[in-house]
């Protein structure tokens, strides 16, 4: 159950980063073929390696898990953009975002 969770959850956060599995297992210095193993249930990462996979989708190891986060690394990157306006400007933002939720 966890594991296909944790399988689905990879594939998913890694196809959204845009990069095969190849090139995030050469990223995460592992060998090339270590994410897909992973993702087809044949692996399964030690701890270490879980933070590294973390870092490297630019999540946090709650947010991998947090499937009601569907898109974690857009969070990430709004709320860095987010951090540019002034009170003023992000009431407008928050305004409108109620508008269209």
């Amino acid at each position: 159950m966890y594991e296909e969770f944790f399988m689905e959850r990879l594939n998913m956060l890694r196809r959204q980063k845009g990069v095969s599995a190849r090139e995030m297992s050469l990223a995460i210095g592992q060998n090339d073929s270590y994410i897909n193993r992973i993702e087809n249930g044949k692996s399964f990462p030690s701890m270490q390696v879980f933070f590294y996979i973390c870092e490297y989708l630019d999540v946090t190891p709650r947010e991998f898990f947090d499937d009601a986060n569907a898109a974690p690394q857009h969070v990430h990157e709004i709320v860095r953009s987010l951090r540019k306006f002034d009170a003023e400007q992000l009431d407008a933002i928050l305004a409108l975002i109620q508008k269209v939720s």
